[in-house]
Parts: C-alpha cells; structure tokens; sequence
C-alpha cells in the first residue's frame, strides 16, 4: 500500500483509502464537485472529484473505504490528491487498521508513564480522583487511550489525547519546579484531568466526530462536571479544592472567545492555558510542516495568521 505520507507531486496514485470527509461544492462557473479528505493511518490528505457522476466514479460516503485513482498535485503548497475514478469497497478488500491514524508513539509507554506521575501526587483527594479514573474506571480508561484530542487541528489520531495530555502535564510538572508558588499537586491533576471531557465530546475512530453531547456541550464543561461527579464520590473530598480543580478545567482555554466558560484566576489556571496553547500549537505546527511539499514560504495559515516558512540551517 502506498501510504499518504508517502505521496509526492507528479506521480499517479492506485489504492485504498477511507473517505474521512466529503462534502458536495459549486466551483466559481457553477459547476458542481466532491471535496473529500483522504485518510489512512500516516494521515490525510484533500481530494476532489471534479466530475461527480462520471464514468469510474461510484457514490461513496464518508467513513466509506474507497478504491482510488488518481494523481497527486500541489496546491499551495500542500498535498492534493485529483480523484479520476472512485469505487466503494467491500468488507474484506482491506485491512481497517491501514485507515485509522494512530499516534507514532506508543502508547503503553505513554500511559505507564502517565500513571507514574499519577503516583507522585502527594494529596490524598487528589490522589484518589485521580486513581478512581484512569486505574479503577477501565470504561474511562479504554476510551481516554483510544481518543484524540481534537476532530482536526492537532493530536487528531488515535491515542492523541493520551498524547496531548501527557505533553501538558510534563510542562506543567516543569513549571511547578521552576515557579514554587504553583501547588504542584493541583497543577498536575488539572492538566492530567483537563481534557477527559473529550472521551464524551467526540466518538471514537473511525467517525472520530461530534457527540450531541459535545455539540450541546462541550469538552470543557462535560470535563468540570466529570471531575465533579468523582469528587463527590470521595468521602471527605474538601469542597474549595474540588472548586479550584474545576475552576482549572473551566478556564484552560483562557479567553471566552476561546471557548474558556471563566477566564485563570489562579496561578494554576494559568499555567495550565500556557501549557495546552503550547503543546497545541507545536503539534499543529509539527503536522502543518510533515505535509509541506515544496520548500520555501508557505503562503498564509489560518490557524497561526501568518505566512509560515520551514526553518533552514545551513
């Protein structure tokens, strides 16, 4: 199998992959097309299909696997992928673990060493809360390992929120070290427990999309009420230190614009919305740059609002 990451410019293209998107457009002449993403376990690529209904292209959906032909192009600076014929496979023509991103670290690994900065943690409420979700609850543990952390954007594979978190929580553990006045314990919990809400936001691979509750919601507030429901389960579980824990999580984005219900208003809040803009926006930076194709500047990103270019060290 020819793998996306794998793809260059020029060459023609002959495989299997799943359709992870596909939305039906108009171009500027009214002339109608198929804007699909490709997708396999090395990551995604854009598609079109400029002539829907034609001879080779069968009708296929999304979360379908998809026989394809076609060539590889450039446009503006990314990947393009020129579909010429499209044909739904059957069950049995492919192997579904070829389709599902997964992260290229691995993830046993990952928890372990998770789970070791969980027993660090010296405050023995916090200490439980964290126990009672991610060794004792193995439904919670199940999905928080097998979720990404974002429908795109970054850590949007398998195993990406155990990924995204982990990152978080190591730079936060960092500046617990470099700034005493940060309380270490409750730093660590919040950034350990700061996203679980998205095991509910999102469904997991292949659809890997929005939840009613997470549409109605949202990971923010469904992660405030989770932490809430487990501290109350905690005999003694000190109300202020619950409320500090959830003002945290409700403030890890930082700006209402953001999404963030309540802005940091304790030095914890803060460090943690440093610690998942970072990791965020390195990973996405990380992802833009595994898929760039011709060197040089990029041309202008949305998420970053600028004209990105590839470092170069001679």
């Amino acid at each position: 199998m020819k793998f996306i990451k794998d793809f260059i410019p020029g060459e023609k293209v002959a495989d299997i992959y799943m359709c992870k998107h596909k939305q039906a457009a108009t171009t500027k002449n009214g002339k109608e097309y198929y804007s699909v993403i490709l997708q396999d376990k090395t990551g995604t690529v854009d598609a079109k299909v400029w002539e829907p209904g034609g001879a080779g292209i069968d009708e296929f959906d999304a979360t379908d696997c998809i026989d394809v032909f076609g060539e590889i192009t450039s446009f503006n600076g990314a990947l393009q992928v020129n579909i010429k014929r499209a044909r739904k496979c059957r069950e049995g023509e492919y192997d579904l673990s070829n389709f599902l991103p997964v992260s290229s670290k691995d993830n046993d690994q990952m928890y372990k060493e998770l789970l070791g900065i969980i027993g660090t943690i010296e405050n023995p409420y916090l200490k439980k809360l964290l126990e009672d979700f991610f060794v004792n609850d193995k439904a919670f543990v199940e999905a928080f390992r097998k979720s990404s952390a974002a429908k795109t954007v970054h850590h949007s594979f398998i195993g990406g929120l155990l990924e995204h978190t982990l990152s978080v929580t190591k730079m936060c553990d960092y500046m617990a070290s470099a700034y005493p006045m940060l309380k270490r314990d409750l730093l660590l919990t919040a950034a350990i427990c700061h996203d679980i809400g998205k095991t509910r936001e999102l469904s997991l691979f292949p659809v890997n999309d929005y939840t009613d509750q997470g549409q109605f919601l949202g990971h923010i507030v469904m992660g405030c009420e989770m932490v809430g429901e487990k501290a109350r389960s905690i005999e003694g579980f000190p109300e202020l230190l619950k409320q500090e824990l959830q003002h945290c999580i409700l403030a890890h984005h930082g700006e209402f614009e953001y999404g963030s219900p309540k802005k940091p208003a304790l030095m914890e809040a803060v460090a943690l919305n440093l610690a998942d803009n970072t990791d965020a926006k390195m990973e996405t930076f990380t992802e833009i740059l595994q898929n760039v194709t011709t060197p040089g500047w990029q041309g202008f990103n949305k998420f970053f609002e600028t004209n990105i270019y590839p470092t170069k060290i001679d």
